[in-house]
């Protein structure tokens, strides 16, 4: 049998993406897309982190991530801060418009998890997001 892990998991995150995107459509929710509700999350969990590590929690390169977070400075969701200590190390901090956000966030994310578990079971979803936690380590790891 030919193995699919890798092939399954990009079309679930291409098509996932798709119905997020929609989501957010139906719910009117026009302040961010998919890819800066990642980057949102990722600050909502830990604020004022430096771009490097907030490149590592989305799994976004720094180089994507400069541009993604420039929109979102310009849209008023991050703001930019060298700090006083070492001014080479940039920190990115939530507004507190994007603050205001994470409830509508929360809401489409809670429909998109009824929607990737629908028929599974509270067990089932353990064991499937362990499998894909040591997959994300195995990749990451191959990253070093």
């Amino acid at each position: 049998m030919t193995q699919q892990g890798g092939f399954l998991i990009t079309r679930i995150k291409q098509v996932g993406g798709r119905v997020f995107e929609r989501i957010l459509s139906e719910k009117n929710i026009d302040a961010f897309n998919g890819p800066q509700g990642r980057i949102l999350y990722v600050l909502w969990q830990e604020d004022g982190i430096p771009i490097r590590q907030l490149s590592r929690k989305t799994g976004l390169a720094t180089t994507t991530l400069t541009g993604m977070l420039d929109r979102m400075e310009a849209a008023r969701l991050i703001r930019r801060d060298r700090g006083d200590a070492d001014r080479r190390k940039v920190r990115i901090f939530l507004t507190a418009e994007a603050k205001g956000l994470e409830p509508e966030y929360r809401a489409v994310t809670e429909e998109m998890s009824r929607i990737y578990y629908k028929g599974f079971s509270s067990a089932e979803v353990e064991q499937f997001e362990g499998y894909l936690a040591r997959v994300l380590r195995n990749v990451e790891d191959a990253l070093l």
